[in-house]
């Protein structure tokens, strides 16, 4: 058998492909790496490394150029502003100004106008103007009265509030005197009627004559005597009207006291409680017009005060008035003529015995 191949299936024709001679060096080389790993002991004695120096040199370690940081700086940006757009608050603010600056020119204009037509007039004769009656009217006005041309700006307001207080002090006196006629239909009370009528006819011009008027030359010429005045006679108004707001029966007022005496009086009806109502708010209007007069006193006084006046300096303006006084004068002239004649007659007769 030694004739036959060992693989009897093989092709005889076939070549041995570990006959290539490049297998065979491959094979080869594995087969030597292969004895050489087989040998390799690691405990062998290897040869000795050479021992690093004690003391090694220094060595300077290469320099880089390296940029000092800087801090960091932001630059200008030269750009336009943004467009400005009014809101709507602004405009309606800028609309106000505009209104009340308009209303002040408008004001001056007229004040100047009013000045400029006194400067002109005929021996700058200001004519009466109060009250404003009509041309027709068999009596004229018996004032002259301009808030804006006489009073110092700053007391303007006092001054046309306290004009508006005579203005509803009037009212109230014809209101009570409206209360007072109910009462006598009502009840037959003339007594409270006739001092009604009584007070409506008189306090309305004397509470403008006696204390409105010195008021308002008082803020007008800064006059002292005229304050005093004022004083005077409108804290006897207060206290007047405090004794009408509480209504005592007979004193010709509608107030506290005589509306529940109306309210009360047998037969009570429907028309009792009316008349009663009413005099109840009029007892109410004097009570606030009290309130208010008393405040007001408080302020006129604080201003005169703040104006430096004194009672001593409104007595030197009543004594430097009257002495000044065309009809004072006169009278003491011819006084003093008289008493002169008469010691002359006397010293005549008598060297005549």
């Amino acid at each position: 058998m030694s004739g036959f191949d060992s693989n009897p299936f093989a092709d005889p024709y076939a070549s041995n492909p570990f006959a290539d001679p490049t297998v065979q060096q491959v094979t080869s080389q594995a087969n030597r790496a292969q004895s050489a790993l087989d040998d390799y002991n690691p405990f062998a004695d290897q040869p000795k490394m050479p021992m690093p120096a004690a003391n090694p040199p220094h060595y300077q370690p290469p320099t880089v150029n390296q940029d000092i940081p800087q801090p960091a700086v932001m630059q200008p940006i030269s750009e336009p502003p943004p467009a400005y757009t009014p809101t709507g608050a602004q405009n309606i603010a800028t609309a106000e100004l505009q209104r009340k600056q308009e209303e002040l020119e408008r004001k001056a204009a007229e004040l100047q106008a009013r000045e400029e037509a006194l400067r002109k007039g005929p021996y700058n004769v200001r004519a009466n103007n109060w009250p404003p009656l009509p041309e027709k009217c068999c009596v004229g006005p018996c004032f002259y009265q301009d808030i804006v041309v006489d009073i110092p700006l700053e007391f303007q307001k006092i001054v046309r509030t306290m004009y508006y207080l005579w203005l509803f002090y009037v009212g109230i006196l014809i209101f009570n005197m409206v209360g007072a006629m109910a009462f006598l239909i009502s009840f037959g009370e003339g007594t409270t009627f006739g001092f009604s009528l009584l007070a409506l006819c008189l306090f309305t011009p004397l509470s403008f004559i006696c204390w409105f008027r010195p008021l308002y030359k008082a803020f007008r010429s800064d006059s002292s005597f005229n304050f005093m005045v004022f004083f005077f006679v409108f804290f006897f108004q207060f206290v007047l009207s405090t004794i009408y707001a509480i209504g005592i029966p007979g004193a010709g007022s509608c107030g506290l006291f005589n509306a529940i005496s109306a309210m009360r009086k047998p037969p009570v009806t429907a028309g009792s409680y009316a008349v009663g109502g009413l005099a109840l708010v009029i007892g109410f209007m004097w009570g606030a017009i009290a309130l208010i007069s008393g405040i007001m006193l408080i302020k006129v006084h604080r201003l005169y005060r703040s104006t430096g006046a004194s009672f001593a300096k409104a007595q030197q303006e009543f004594t430097s008035g009257v002495l000044r006084n065309e009809h004072v004068q006169q009278a003491a002239a011819t006084a003093v003529t008289g008493a002169a004649h008469q010691a002359m007659n006397q010293t005549a007769a008598g060297n005549r015995y």
